[in-house]
């Protein structure tokens, strides 16, 4: 019966961005669409009290050329994990004060703060702070305008500008980091997507909405959707998605440029705490963005990533921010972490990849 009504839960909510009699993953493009985000198009936020913060920020807007007019410098002291929303609004003023309406995207170049109060920071950033989620944490959320949508820029579409962290803690993990998300716009190797179905069955609630095991020749990618609580010595990585508090095994794994990882369960977005496993562990690891709750958001599969719409959207050539980003229908709660433009598939020219042959089992 639970299975039952999240299937609900979660088809209603997929069906109602498609056409009526068309299947949930179809494309409103109906062929090639705009090249998507571009350098220009990327603001770059600063925090002048983090030299790690700066060393990196510069990087990155070297690396991916961007702007210097989209360059943002604000102050933020001490670097609390998680800050109140007053002071957040008065920082998103004045972030949102230097931007033109060309920029659709913003990466803030920190690992903290990374929450304001039980939102994190980059759905506040984005979709403004949800007060009422933190009433009730655990209760359904606000969903997300730019779910499973086929727009290419979100601000002009939506009036939201998408937002990532790109974690700061070690300036070589960082710089290794946007050189993966980089790197992953040459060439693609043949990869494996990675879906586990574990036996931690309160952590597998998106587990009936993974794709079956196929083989995309034309993506040289094979989806292998596995009953295991984890993999170890795999070589081939481009995504992998599961349900565990602890994910083992991550030290015997080579992940791809451009591979997206994440673990379903409650305070992965803690980047810094104590408790489950960090979401900065995937990236550690060798993965390029990833995704975590930063407050207790019970095991709605509509607050984590949904495997068959990030499929979608990355394999049709968009970037991790916009893949990962349309791929949580309840975002308020969690946090994007990574290179926001590493794009592996953007040969692909976003001609809306459907995914009919992925249909779940």
């Amino acid at each position: 019966m639970i299975r039952f009504y999240l299937f609900v839960i979660l088809t209603t909510c997929l069906c109602a961005q498609a056409p009526a009699g068309e299947s949930p993953y179809y494309s409103k493009a109906g062929g090639q669409a705009s090249q998507g985000l571009q350098p220009e198009n990327v603001a770059v936020v600063i925090n002048d009290d983090d030299a790690h913060s700066i060393e990196v920020g510069e990087y990155y807007r070297n690396a991916r050329n961007i702007p210097s007019k989209n360059v943002v410098h604000v102050r933020i002291p001490n670097s609390p994990h998680n800050i109140p929303v007053a002071e957040f609004n008065s920082l998103k003023q004045q972030i949102e004060a230097h931007l033109d309406k060309n920029v659709q995207a913003i990466v803030m170049v920190w690992t903290a703060p990374y929450a304001v109060e039980c939102n994190s920071i980059t759905s506040a950033m984005t979709l403004g702070f949800d007060a009422a989620q933190c009433r009730k944490t655990c209760a359904p959320g606000k969903p997300s305008p730019y779910f499973n949508s086929n727009s290419a820029h979100p601000y002009t579409d939506f009036g939201i500008r998408i937002s990532m962290l790109l974690p700061t803690d070690s300036v070589m993990q960082a710089k290794s980091l946007i050189n993966r998300g980089k790197l992953s716009g040459f060439s693609v190797p043949p990869a494996s997507a990675y879906f586990l179905v574990t036996s931690d069955a309160s952590r597998n609630s998106r587990a009936p909405f993974f794709p079956k095991s196929a083989s995309l020749p034309q993506f040289k990618l094979d989806i292998k959707t596995i009953k295991a609580n984890s993999i170890e010595g795999e070589s081939d990585i481009m995504f992998y998605l599961t349900g565990l508090s602890v994910v083992p095994g991550l030290d015997t794994l080579h992940f791809l440029p451009g591979a997206l990882a994440d673990h379903l369960t409650s305070s992965g977005g803690d980047l810094l705490g104590q408790g489950q496993m960090s979401s900065l562990r995937w990236l550690e690891a060798g993965a390029t963005a990833s995704y975590g709750t930063v407050s207790e958001p019970c095991n709605y599969p509509q607050k984590f990533p949904n495997a068959m719409v990030l499929l979608k959207h990355y394999l049709s050539g968009e970037s991790a921010i916009e893949a990962y980003w349309k791929s949580v229908a309840w975002p308020s709660q969690g946090v994007f972490i990574g290179e926001p433009l590493a794009s592996p598939y953007h040969s692909s020219q976003r001609t809306g990849f459907d995914g009919m042959e992925l249909r779940q089992k």
